[in-house]
């Protein structure tokens, strides 16, 4: 298979040629375009790229030729393309890219989307084109709260979810001091609140939170201001994802807050983060996880097909979560025999599904969740690590029903 590229903003990796078929009648295709066309919109020069970026385009790439093998001349078509953009983190950005693709390049789905201040504009966008939007990588809970609509899901993990692990297993260890520092944007803004609830439902307190620059390169005013904070807070806790995150703990490191009695507590953190910091770096710290590659042997046979053609790299839960949402698209036009998004959505809400990402899985109908289980984990430290990447160790699986938040209020599909 070979990648054309476009130089600009858009990228269009095509997967099986315009004159590819399935089993169609010309003139009578159920499929707009006679074809499938997925998008996947994200980060993929900036803090983020790391941890999904280009990647994630790959996984996408799998889930397509995954498809087509398994259904072969049965599949609904086998000319399906991914078009793919980089959004910069800015909501503007990932606003115009969304519109362009829904619009333009007919794309069917939007698959990704960090930067939750961005995954709320396109959330927007699919609302109003009524696309279907699979969101990956952004966390924050007004994909299913106050901005959720019929054709958004909401995929991997999101910050209630993240804090319902960290904030209360950390508390209940013994951290009942907590400094926050959050970037100051919708996520980092959402992390705070959930983590804040989270510490206070473990019995313990925040005695101060502060929002950093985004992105951001110099902590040092919060860092120097940790220890002298009264009383003093027995955890740092930096809600900073991807490059931000390493920034930070590098410097907190340099800063030697741990010999001063503050701990470091990460509110997320992908497998991309301690590869760039080391496990050495954040030894025993735990996070909470939404997948890793080599937890069994299921996960680890997707992550060897994956880093055959990733260059080695072990995916993050956000390139698995991409391979999986894209799947699931798949397999609900094949069901519905149409990608017409209401048909599709009909297939998809209230579904169990069990793969190799979404353990216990199930498309929560009253709000467009998606459950599965998440893990609690530990970063081994450098003497343990016996082959590359594999940097975790699973302390706890937390069952998809207690994972997540129940339904909220403000949702009205």
């Amino acid at each position: 298979m070979k990648k054309s590229l476009a130089i600009g903003a858009a990228l269009c990796v095509t997967l099986a040629g315009c004159g590819g078929g399935g089993p169609r009648t010309s003139g009578n295709s159920k499929l707009t375009g006679d074809k499938i066309v997925l998008g996947v919109l994200n980060d993929q020069s900036g803090v983020y790229a790391q941890l999904s970026g280009k990647n994630s385009v790959v996984a996408v790439q799998m889930a397509v030729e995954d498809f087509k093998a398994k259904y072969g001349d049965k599949a609904i078509t086998k000319n399906i393309t991914v078009e793919t953009a980089d959004h910069q983190n800015k909501p503007d950005v990932a606003n115009t890219r969304a519109s362009e693709m829904y619009d333009r390049l007919g794309v069917d789905a939007i698959l990704d989307v960090p930067t939750s201040s961005a995954a709320l504009k396109v959330a927007d966008v699919a609302k109003q084109a009524k696309k279907l939007y699979f969101n990956i990588s952004g966390a924050t809970t007004d994909l299913t709260g106050k901005s959720c609509n019929k054709y958004t899901f909401h995929y991997a993990y999101d910050t209630a979810m993240l804090a319902n692990g960290t904030g209360t297993a950390a508390t209940q260890a013994g951290a009942k001091n907590w400094y926050i520092v959050y970037p100051d944007y919708a996520f980092g803004q959402d992390m705070q609140k959930s983590f804040a609830a989270a510490v206070a439902k473990g019995g313990g307190t925040v005695i101060a939170s502060d929002p950093t620059p985004f992105p951001n390169d110099n902590f040092s005013t919060f860092l120097l201001k940790a220890p002298t904070l009264n009383p003093k807070p027995d955890v740092l806790g930096t809600m900073q994802a991807g490059a931000d995150l390493v920034n930070l703990v590098k410097q907190y490191n340099e800063f030697k807050l741990k010999d001063k009695g503050v701990g470091l507590a990460v509110g997320l953190m992908f497998l991309t983060d301690i590869n760039s910091l080391t496990p050495d770096a954040l030894a025993g710290t735990t996070f909470t996880d939404a997948w890793y590659w080599n937890f069994d042997e299921q996960n680890r046979a997707w992550a060897d097909k994956f880093a055959a053609k990733a260059g080695g790299q072990r995916p993050t839960f956000a390139h698995a979560a991409n391979y999986s949402a894209a799947m699931q698209y798949l397999e609900a036009v094949q069901a519905a025999g149409t990608d017409d998004a209401d048909a599709v959505v009909k297939q998809l809400e209230g579904k169990k599904v069990n793969d190799f990402f979404l353990r216990n899985g199930e498309f929560r109908a009253a709000d467009h969740r998606v459950l599965h289980d998440a893990y609690l984990a530990k970063v081994k430290p450098g003497s343990d690590v016996k082959e590359p990447w594999d940097y975790e160790q699973i302390v706890k699986t937390i069952p998809a029903q207690e994972a997540f938040r129940a339904p909220s209020a403000d949702c009205k599909l």
